[in-house]
């Protein structure tokens, strides 16, 4: 079993940052990839990005590219997703996700609100 627990949400204005954190615990360690995903009101769940179990390999939706940069330390178990000059189409709730090919986990979601 995993937990996974997201933290770094908020209120933030056009071209603004914000950093979102998730924190994983129970049987962890580099077993998953991880991915950050987000749901708009009305829309569908979508990923935004993703991490390789080492870290060597990563995938950004086109709508982030150059803009959201997600990396992960396996040694504090925490996956990090730094999100820059954010728009207001970024708001949504995201989701942390983990995944093996056995498991899949999610997180409870942090809310980001990005103000135009």
């Amino acid at each position: 079993q995993v937990q996974l627990v997201e933290s770094g949400g908020g209120l933030v204005q056009a071209g603004g940052s914000l950093t979102l954190s998730c924190a994983a615990s129970g049987r962890t360690g580099s077993n998953y990839a991880m991915g950050w995903f987000r749901q708009a009101p009305g829309k569908e769940r979508e990923c935004v990005a993703a991490i390789s179990r080492n870290g060597d390999n990563t995938y950004s939706a086109e709508s982030v590219k150059g803009r959201f940069t997600i990396s992960r330390d396996n040694a504090k178990n925490t996956v990090t997703l730094q999100m820059n000059s954010l728009k207001p189409e970024d708001t949504a709730i995201y989701y942390c996700h983990a995944l093996n090919s056995a498991m899949n986990y999610w997180g409870k979601g942090t809310l980001v609100t990005v103000s135009s």
